[in-house]
Formats: C-alpha cells, sequence, structure tokens
C-alpha cells in the first residue's frame, strides 16, 4: 500500500458523475459487454471441455494445443464475474487488494497465453506440412506436454508486474475504493517499458513466427496443388493458416496499440488528462472486443481439428436438439448431392506430388 503515497488519486475511476463517454463506457458498456462475452462463451468452452475429457480417444499435438487454449478461456470466463460485479457496482471493488492484484493480473496473463497457443498451433501446422517426416522428431507428444507448461509459466512470470503495480485507493469525499489499472496510472515510470516488453515478446515475435510459419505452409501447399484432394484437406489447412493471421489482426494488433497508446499519452501530457481521454476510451473498446475471442476460440477448434469438429458437433446435437436440426437437415441435403455426383473423374495425366496434406 506505500505506492499509494506516490501514485495519485485516478480521477478517471472516482469523478463518475459526469456525461463524459469514458464513465458511461466503464460503467454500462464494459460490464453489458463481459456480461454477453460470459453468457456465450462460457457454454461454448465448457462443451469443449466435455468433448476433450469424455470424446476424444486420440489426442494429436493439436489437440494438446487446443486443450490448454480452452482451459485458460474457461478459467478467465469464470474470473470475469469479479470485473463484471466491480463495473455494476459503479467501480466499488470490496474484495481487497490481494483480489484486486490477482484479477488484473490473471485478465493480462490470459491474453498472452491466448496467443502463445494459438502460435503453438500454427508451428504445428508448419511442421506438418513442411517437414511431415520430421515433424515426430521435432515436436513429439512430452515435447508438446513440456511446450504447454512452459506457456503456462512464462505468462505467468510475465504477469507477475501486474501484481505489483496493481493497488486499491479510497477515493477522496467517499468511502468507495477502487481497483487501478496499471495502464491508466498516471505515473507511467513502470507500466510504459512494461507494456513495450510484453509486447515485443508476447505479440510481435509470435506475430513474426505466425506470418512464417504461414507463408511457407501456403507456399508448401501450393506446390502440392496438382494432387487430387477429394476431402479438400489442403483447403483447410489454408483456411486455418488464415484464421491465425486474421485473429492476430482483428484481435491482438489493435489491443497492443492502444494500450501502448494510452500510456504513451500520459507520458507525453501528464499535466493534461483532457488529453488522455480518446486513448483511454479506445482501449477500454479493445478490452471489450478482445473478450470476444473466448467465444471465438472453440469455433477455432472446430475449424482446426476435424475429429474434435465431429464430436463437438455431435454432443451440441444432444445438448441442444432444436439448435441442431436445422443444420442437420443441410448436412443431409448435402451428402444426397454429393453421392449424386461421381466419385472419381478420369484423368489422363498423374502428376506426381510431394507428400499428402496432413490430417486436420
Amino acid at each position: 500500500m506505500g505506492n499509494t503515497q506516490v501514485q495519485p488519486i485516478e480521477e478517471d475511476f472516482c469523478n463518475l458523475n459526469s456525461y463524459e463517454a469514458l464513465p458511461v463506457f466503464q460503467l454500462y458498456v464494459m460490464p453489458s459487454f463481459f456480461l454477453v462475452v460470459m453468457i456465450l462463451g462460457l457454454p461454448l468452452n465448457l462443451l469443449s471441455l466435455w468433448v476433450f475429457f469424455h470424446r476424444l480417444r486420440r489426442w494429436t499435438r493439436s489437440t494438446v494445443f487446443l486443450f490448454n487454449l480452452t482451459l485458460a478461456d474457461t478459467s478467465w470466463l469464470l474470473a470475469l464475474p469479479f470485473l463484471i460485479n466491480y463495473h455494476l457496482d459503479h467501480l466499488y471493488w470490496r474484495v481487497g487488494l490481494t483480489l484486486c492484484m490477482g484479477v488484473r493480473m490473471f485478465y493480462h496473463n490470459y491474453f498472452y497465453l491466448s496467443i502463445f497457443f494459438v502460435t503453438c498451433i500454427s508451428v504445428d501446422r508448419y511442421l506438418a506440412i513442411v517437414h511431415p517426416l520430421r515433424s515426430v522428431v521435432l515436436l513429439s507428444r512430452r515435447l508438446t506436454c513440456l511446450l504447454c507448461v512452459a506457456a503456462w509459466m512464462s505468462t505467468m512470470l510475465l504477469s507477475i508486474p501486474v501484481a505489483s503495480m496493481g493497488l486499491i485507493q479510497t477515493c477522496p469525499g467517499s468511502n468507495r475504493t477502487i481497483c487501478t489499472l496499471y495502464i491508466l496510472l498516471s505515473y507511467t515510470g513502470e507500466s510504459l517499458p512494461y507494456s513495450v516488453l510484453c509486447s515485443i515478446i508476447g505479440f510481435l515475435l509470435p506475430l513474426l513466427s505466425i506470418c512464417y510459419c504461414g507463408l511457407h505452409s501456403v507456399r508448401e501447399l501450393h506446390h502440392r496443388a496438382c494432387r487430387p484432394d477429394p476431402q479438400h484437406k489442403q483447403r483447410r489447412l489454408r483456411r486455418v493458416l488464415s484464421a491465425a493471421l486474421v485473429l492476430f489482426a482483428i484481435f491482438y494488433l489493435p489491443y497492443h496499440v492502444c494500450r501502448n497508446a494510452a500510456i504513451v499519452m500520459r507520458t507525453i501530457y501528464p499535466n493534461n488528462p483532457a488529453l488522455w481521454r480518446n486513448a483511454d476510451i479506445a482501449f477500454i473498446m479493445e478490452m471489450c472486443l478482445c473478450s470476444l475471442i473466448t467465444c471465438i476460440n472453440p469455433l477455432f477448434s472446430c475449424f482446426i481439428g476435424g475429429h474434435f469438429r465431429r464430436e463437438f458437433h455431435a454432443t451440441f446435437a444432444v445438448v441442444f436438439p432444436r439448435c441442431s436440426s436445422a443444420q442437420a437437415v443441410s448436412m443431409i441435403s448435402k451428402r444426397a448431392r454429393m453421392k449424386m455426383k461421381p466419385q472419381q473423374r478420369i484423368s489422363t495425366v498423374t502428376p506426381a506430388c510431394t507428400a499428402p496434406a496432413p490430417d486436420i
């Protein structure tokens, strides 16, 4: 609590009587967004965990990475009610400093867990496509498990400074205590270098890895275009690689840009809080948008794993029979149309290609 003597009281958290945009976002937009995300994301991720534990007998490397990604999503969603209650209660933190630091740390930790596991999936697909014979040696099942443990531990260590910079303050003129966010603190001597370091280690390096793996994998698949692909595995692989890049482009890139911009504005204009508002609002909006990734990741898992997709659809049909009836009718009609087509086309030339596309 010694930091409260150095760190001034945050007016953005204490002054909530104005009609400015920032209090509106903190009191109404954020809790509403988080509540919708929890209602949608928690059933999808719990259903995914059920499929992992009870329906999948054969676990591949991608399955292990997807399971850890789903476990991170579920853990974050279970911790989300603390933030929802905090914002609905007019930024009144009632459960102490320890939980304040823990919730802020876990929120920060989750983003990089998601980034690291999506990166691991991209690397796994790259090895399966470009180095299919050596992939078992380069990324064995034991090494896959060790890599997942290393991801959890490294992100936890990377998020420890969030707990040290987190603090609770008492607003002047009231007994309301607030749980501050290190990004929106006035003093940026620690937050700015830490945010830049996390952006480089936790985002920029994984982004470069995904771009490298994606470009080389797509090039390798392009060389195999001459091989017949009746099950469209190569097309699905290209979609998987494209989906990983899209996730980064839509969610993580704007989040890190807005986060660093909010801190930089405080560094450049330390005595003019009015100039911080636009950057703060943009960052809060990105916090809301990035929470949607917990609802998208289960769909991403279905997109990657063919066996997981079939088991997830079957389990979803049992749990939500009415929602799946229309989908079942469309699937039956699609299969009927496929049976009417000739099973194999005659070709006068059968070009020689490299190894077949890996199973997804």
